[in-house]
């Protein structure tokens, strides 16, 4: 079947769903991409995209920085509440070893800009993909909108994935973290000195911090807390528990509008799934590999995982090309998984003993140590070798 004629649903227009359709696009597929929010949404986050997932959008031929206008701040480091700092990084030293700096810029830019390169009509709002049936390798879509024929079938339908729970009803599902996160975007302040890329670290609680490439900033904050619970009023929740935290922490929570701050409890995937496909549907994302965003990396995975999905089904070998992105996305993944779970049971001490213990260790730990640790991580991006085509014996032609 041509390739041209092939076509990929996409469940979910997160990063990862709209990173793939475009790679897809690209690369001469049909693509559909449905979607159950009634529409796109300026309402949300920021994200900072680090190398590896800078080099992933190269792949696929996407320059992110097009979404961010100009490059962020990238100097970064962690702080104690009462404003000294435990360890800092600077734009010059990232460069230098990862080849360029992270990106920090609005969630909702970078996916306008991804939808931008698709087709009018590719992606279907108010569209949620209910169920995906897969008899005899021609997987169906269901949709309240009616049933959608594809060759292949994306899962990057969230860290909720109803086609995950439909295809490994056997795994565990989440695992609840322990904290909860609100987050939200401030306008461009008019006058005042520019926000570092920071977050402190008190006992049990964390603030962030991260201008981004439009002026804005993003901002963000961790507590440990039972699952599920709510304040009935955010900002004065957000003002007890870090009005007294350093400059200029407080003076950006007055700035906050309740409205705008969204809160969710953080989870990560209680175990790995024990593949990536199955038959003609593949998972990237949250779907596949939901971790706490301890290392910055669960967008930054998505994005790698398209671009990998993207390069292996250029094959015309469907069933091996999706083999090999599970053997290639699988243990990386994981590990990054695992690390990002320990990274956020190391923040989330609360006990005053044990806190000091682990801020005198990072202030302890030197710069090539913090950027080793990281290496495996940003510098771990690579395309793997396409599987190779089944090769079809040629027959003699029958004597007449």
């Amino acid at each position: 079947m041509s390739a041209l004629r092939r076509h990929a649903v996409v469940a979910g227009a997160g990063i990862g769903g709209l990173t793939a359709a475009v790679a897809l696009h690209r690369r001469g597929w049909r693509v559909t991409v449905c979607e159950r929010a009634p529409g796109p949404t300026a309402v949300g986050a920021g994200i900072v995209l680090a190398p590896n997932a800078l080099r992933a959008f190269d792949t696929i031929g996407f320059d992110a920085t097009r979404a961010a206008g100009r490059a962020a701040p990238a100097a970064m480091g962690l702080r104690r509440p009462d404003g000294g700092w435990l360890s800092r990084a600077d734009t010059a030293a990232l460069t230098t070893r990862y080849g360029r700096p992270p990106l920090a810029l609005h969630r909702s830019a970078l996916a306008d800009a991804l939808a931008a390169e698709l087709p009018d009509g590719a992606i279907r709002y108010a569209t949620p993909v209910t169920a995906v049936d897969d008899p005899a390798g021609r997987p169906v879509v269901r949709t309240d909108a009616g049933d959608l024929g594809a060759d292949l079938v994306l899962a990057a339908d969230g860290i909720h994935s109803p086609l995950r729970r439909q295809y490994f009803p056997d795994h565990p599902g989440l695992h609840y973290s322990g904290e909860t996160a609100w987050r939200t975007v401030l306008p461009a302040a008019a006058h005042g000195a520019p926000v570092d890329t920071a977050e402190t670290w008190g006992r049990g609680q964390r603030f962030g911090t991260v201008p981004l490439a439009d002026g804005r900033t993003y901002v963000y904050a961790t507590a440990v807390t039972p699952e599920g619970r709510r304040p009935a009023d955010v900002l004065a929740e957000l003002l007890r528990r870090y009005g007294g935290w350093h400059d200029p922490i407080p003076a950006l929570l007055e700035r906050i509008d309740p409205a705008a701050v969204l809160q969710h409890d953080l989870y990560d995937l209680a175990a790995p799934l024990p593949r990536f496909h199955h038959g003609r549907i593949a998972w990237l994302g949250d779907a596949a590999h939901a971790m706490t965003p301890n290392l910055g990396q669960g967008g930054c995975q998505a994005v790698e995982d398209a671009a990998v999905l993207a390069h292996l089904v250029d094959s015309q070998d469907l069933p091996a090309a999706l083999a090999a992105y599970s053997a290639a996305r699988c243990d990386r993944t994981d590990a990054i998984r695992v690390r990002a779970r320990r990274m956020g049971r190391v923040a989330a001490l609360t006990h005053p003993v044990a806190a000091a213990v682990r801020d005198l260790a990072v202030r302890a730990t030197p710069a090539f140590a913090t950027y080793r640790a990281m290496d495996e991580i940003v510098n771990g991006f690579r395309l793997p070798a396409l599987p190779a085509r089944p090769v079809h014996p040629v027959h003699p032609a029958r004597p007449a």
